[in-house]
């Protein structure tokens, strides 16, 4: 496969760059790209003219940093290495694998002359001491697993196959990098579980303490299996058999590491939240898949999971639209604006036509509304109502 830029993410990190006070913060679930975003914008830096020697790059995945063990190692480390009377770049990948790098993080903006970049694979980085130390110095940016328009990217349509072809394999395979949907189901099936199993390991039990392993992974399959189903605790509790505050703890856990994503129902009339049976997507369609161990069958909810996650891309606030006896699936808000959006597989036909317009209409303001399908054609809309394929869509 072809190196993908990641041009959304880089694009930010440019402007973010050469703002010693503000720290740089990628963040996103395991492997979905975010070391190759900031060797990326190192390379970037050094095409535009920024010396090789002004960069400090740290991975601490790597065996090369075992014995950088807490935040003095890490400042003896740092402070060896870089100058004084200069600006200097500093990259540290999975930095919270060093007790205490809140505080060097601090010190290295007190004491040099730094633009600092810092990734991690859980949330708790922003909710640790790192806030407290920070106080609003930081700026976050979240890499997704690649869009579809990535994913053509990396993955050109074949001759003998076009887009059609290669969304069915997107829908199958996910977005995770490392997979290939042109090396076969049991391929990226390996990857995605080892990828699965790390992050149950690694981002969730072993930082939370979380001894019972199983018990987290039978919450972790109930919400991929539920995807973009309405439920709440009660409802996971009774169908694993965990008392409700584990199963508080555990999904908190879950989308502390990108795992998922919690989607709040939003009253359209009353113009407020709803403080029950909320939605959950997971972060790649792909993995959901693998996980299960389970064929395609069902396309629909991976085609809302999928313009879940890109407007999620796209920098909206999304929720679920809910009014009276009716739903929106996705209410997108960004810069004060809002849109609807409703997901189906055809609007050819004439009952799912009916459905789905009379759920927009039912909404009385001027805000845009969209019905995404899978159609080639698109069917002319009443009352300024838009009918769109979803492939141009997510490529638009």
């Amino acid at each position: 496969m072809k190196e993908v830029e990641r041009t959304q993410y880089l694009e930010e990190l440019d402007r973010w760059k050469d703002s010693p006070d503000i720290v740089k913060v990628i963040l996103g679930v395991r492997r979905a790209g975010k070391s190759v975003v900031m060797d990326q914008h190192m390379r970037r830096m050094i095409e535009a003219g920024t010396d090789p020697k002004d960069i400090l790059f740290m991975d601490f995945e790597s065996s090369d940093h075992d014995d950088i063990k807490d935040h003095g190692d890490l400042n003896t480390y740092i402070a060896e290495r870089i100058p004084r009377n200069r600006r200097t770049y500093i990259f540290l990948d999975e930095v919270q694998r060093v007790e205490g790098w809140e505080r060097t993080v601090n010190s290295l903006m007190v004491d040099y002359d730094a633009d600092i970049y810092i990734t991690g694979s859980n949330a708790y980085l922003l909710s640790s001491e790192l806030s407290t130390y920070l106080s609003g110095r930081y700026v976050e940016i979240k890499v997704f697993p690649f869009s579809f328009a990535e994913f053509l990217e990396g993955h050109p349509a074949l001759p003998d196959a076009d887009r059609n072809f290669r969304f069915q394999q997107y829908l199958r395979t996910g977005g995770i990098p490392l997979t290939d949907p042109d090396r076969g189901d049991r391929y990226n099936r390996m990857i995605l579980e080892g990828i699965y199993n790390t992050v149950l390991v690694k981002d969730t039990a072993t930082r939370m303490g979380i001894r019972d392993l199983s018990g987290l992974d039978r919450i972790a399959r109930f919400l991929m299996d539920n995807s973009g189903n309405t439920t709440n605790v009660d409802n996971i509790a009774k169908a694993t058999g965990l008392a409700k505050k584990t199963v508080e703890k555990y999904i908190r856990s879950l989308a502390e590491a990108f795992l998922f994503y919690k989607v709040e129902r939003y009253d359209v009339v009353g113009k407020k939240l709803l403080n029950s049976h909320e939605k959950y997507y997971p972060v790649d369609t792909g993995m959901a898949r693998a996980v299960l161990d389970r064929g395609i069958s069902d396309t629909s909810r991976p085609l809302e999971n999928i313009v879940f996650l890109e407007l999620m891309r796209r920098g909206y606030r999304v929720r679920v639209g809910s009014f009276r006896d009716r739903e929106v699936d996705f209410t997108a808000e960004k810069d004060g604006k809002v849109e609807y959006y409703q997901v189906c597989l055809t609007m050819l036909d004439d009952s799912t036509f009916d459905r789905e317009v009379r759920s927009m209409k039912a909404i009385d303001d001027n805000y845009p509304k969209t019905v995404l399908s899978l159609d080639s054609v698109v069917r002319d809309m009443p009352d300024g109502l838009i009918h769109r394929n979803v492939i141009e869509w997510l490529l638009g």
